[in-house]
């Protein structure tokens, strides 16, 4: 999320929340014709690649899916082998990967743009997703509170990372042992420059009271499913339920990345509720990435 300078995520915000109008009135933007993106995938995805995948087709170009099994990264071919016969085909790789090391020696060897569709460390595409429901949702982002509930995992950082550059004020609320990386935090604030704050804090209710977005994500993510059940006794308390909403803002925005576990991370109620804007942000991931993507190929 830090390669994006504040000017470069406001154009691309800009741009998706434009590319979205003129999908609305079915007008066609073929901007990348003759363009091909590289879906290079370890892990299953339903958002990641269903908004890439459209998205690329309805900006003219085409979206090439590579299976773990066809792909074997690291395995049936060095990352490093896998980056630069890809690259001399394609214009732009999309990397849904377990570890971020992986996604690092990718960009390293790779001559065109490669786009991080989630990583352990981090999940930037979801995070411009959310930074254009909150601007569609209020009219603007800056000076704004965000709580976000959870595990101090890829999600927050990411999230973090956005705010310091919108600014977005944060406070993410996690149990003790699960908050976010240290040198993440440090980075967000100083690219925060004083704009806005960034917090990370133990307290559900504190951290809660006066927020316009309550954010919240899977107490487990792939790969942690052994650790499950320790962690829903862990997070219990920290559910966003109807209680929890009704210490932010009256009008506060619910906001979730699904996939949601209702009844764990947060109830059904909240998440059908009329402050829940989950699908209306879900369905910004393919605006925010064809924004993306026009940036780096258009």
């Amino acid at each position: 999320m830090a390669d994006l300078s504040a000017e470069e995520l406001s154009a691309i915000l800009a741009t998706a929340a434009q590319l979205k109008a003129e999908t609305q009135q079915r007008k066609p933007h073929h901007l990348l014709e003759g363009q091909t993106l590289a879906l290079v995938f370890e892990k299953p995805s339903l958002r990641t690649r269903l908004s890439f995948d459209v998205g690329m087709f309805q900006l003219g170009g085409r979206a090439m899916y590579l299976a773990p099994q066809e792909v074997g990264l690291g395995k049936r071919e060095t990352i490093s082998d896998v980056a630069r016969v890809i690259s001399r085909m394609c214009d732009v790789i999309v990397a849904r990967v377990f570890s971020h090391a992986s996604l690092v020696e990718l960009a390293q060897y790779s001559s065109v743009p490669v786009v991080n569709g989630l990583s352990d460390f981090e999940h930037p595409c979801q995070a411009l997703a959310d930074l254009l429901t909150i601007q569609e949702r209020f009219g603007h982002i800056a000076g704004l509170k965000m709580a976000y509930i959870g595990d101090g995992n890829n999600m927050a950082h990411s999230l973090m990372l956005g705010a310091a550059l919108s600014g977005l004020n944060i406070t993410v609320i996690s149990p003790t042992g699960y908050e976010p990386n240290e040198e993440v935090v440090s980075q967000a604030r100083q690219l925060a420059g004083g704009k806005s704050t960034i917090k990370a804090v133990h307290n559900l209710e504190t951290g809660v009271e006066g927020a316009d977005i309550i954010y919240t994500d899977v107490w487990a993510s792939m790969g942690q499913e052994e650790e499950a059940a320790e962690r829903r006794q862990i997070f219990k308390p920290y559910q966003v339920n109807e209680r929890v909403v009704g210490l932010a803002k009256p009008d506060a925005l619910v906001l979730h990345c699904l996939p949601a576990h209702r009844g764990d991370e947060i109830t059904e109620g909240v998440l059908e509720s009329p402050q829940s804007w989950v699908f209306q942000q879900a369905e910004n991931r393919l605006h925010a990435q064809k924004g993306l993507l026009v940036h780096l190929l258009g």
